[in-house]
């Protein structure tokens, strides 16, 4: 498969998987387009025409030649300078390896990333919060990342990549995307009726089986196995984590039980005071679970060799290990 044309099908499989419908996309991408052809010259040369077709900001390629062949890959969670150095180790010593991909973003793909935040407006209109409401507690929140995420020194691992000539692609959101409905669809058939049993659930689920036998299992954050639970929200993509101050407003919606890939202690707070349930799946199983999805897909396009570093580990819904 071409590098770019493996490029389109992440984006496209992500576009499939997203929590937003085609047409509302669609309008995304059109106003992005309108935005643009209103910029300067000078402004246009800035700018990240990716945009244009993929809405997701933190999946983009970092490094290397669209035109290349890719038959094998080495695949990590998280792909930083120490990784790619040890890629071309790899390679020096015989392995075969065309393409490195990074599930969390790098690069240019890092220094926005905080764009894809904005579906998260959707995922809370769908539990009921109002539109206006969802928007303005998110702005506040996003720009809390932005202006973190903006003094980092972005492009370190892509100049290691470049030196070494390495394909180097980041694949965040989509995976993220392709996690959230296989769980959404899990839970909506099995319907557990208790915290316990969605952790039960959860390690009937390969990544997270691995993870446990690594003492990083899901876990109960707040709640009992006892705790009933009715209306579940799942917090699995969208970036980063929302806005904290959106739970009292959930809880008000009904929602009593929240399934996320990861917490913090403020975000843990703010749920504790709005009396709901919280059970942590273990954020890289989570991302283990994406990322295995959309190597599934690709795959099923064009078979290629999958290795694996940094975090990742390799399951195939067939539950054949590779």
């Amino acid at each position: 498969m071409k590098f770019k044309a493996m490029y389109q099908e992440i984006v496209k499989k992500g576009l499939d998987a997203d929590i937003r419908s085609k047409k509302e996309i669609e309008e995304l991408l059109k106003k992005k387009k309108q935005a643009f052809e209103k910029l300067t010259p000078a402004e246009k040369e800035c700018f990240d025409a990716e945009t244009l077709t993929n809405p997701f900001a933190d999946t983009r390629i970092l490094n290397g030649s669209p035109e290349a062949d890719i038959a094998s890959v080495i695949v990590g969670i998280d792909v930083d300078e120490a990784e790619l150095l040890l890629v071309d180790r790899l390679r020096e010593k015989g392995l075969a390896i065309d393409l490195a991909i990074s599930h969390h973003p790098a690069g240019c793909a890092y220094a926005k990333f905080y764009d894809v935040m904005d579906l998260q407006v959707d995922a809370f209109i769908k539990e009921g919060v109002s539109c206006t409401l969802s928007e303005n507690l998110l702005k506040e929140r996003k720009a809390q990342v932005e202006r973190r995420v903006h003094a980092a020194n972005h492009q370190r691992p892509v100049d290691i990549a470049r030196w070494l000539k390495l394909n180097f692609l980041c694949m965040h959101t989509p995976c993220d995307n392709l996690a959230y409905q296989h769980l959404k669809k899990l839970l909506e058939k099995e319907k557990p009726s208790t915290v316990g049993a969605i952790i039960t659930l959860l390690r009937t689920i390969p990544e997270y089986h691995y993870a446990a036998k690594n003492n990083n299992a899901p876990m109960i954050e707040i709640g009992s196995s006892a705790s009933r639970c009715s209306r579940i929200h799942l917090e699995f993509t969208g970036g980063t984590e929302g806005p904290q101050d959106i739970y009292d407003k959930l809880a008000a919606q009904g929602v009593d039980t929240i399934i996320a890939m990861h917490q913090s202690e403020e975000h843990f707070k703010k749920c504790k005071d709005a009396n709901i349930n919280v059970v942590i799946a273990s954020h890289i199983a989570s991302d283990n679970l994406g990322v295995n999805l959309m190597l599934d897909y690709l795959e099923g396009k064009e078979k290629m060799k999958v290795y694996e570093f940094g975090g990742f580990h390799r399951c195939i819904r067939s539950g054949k290990k590779a």
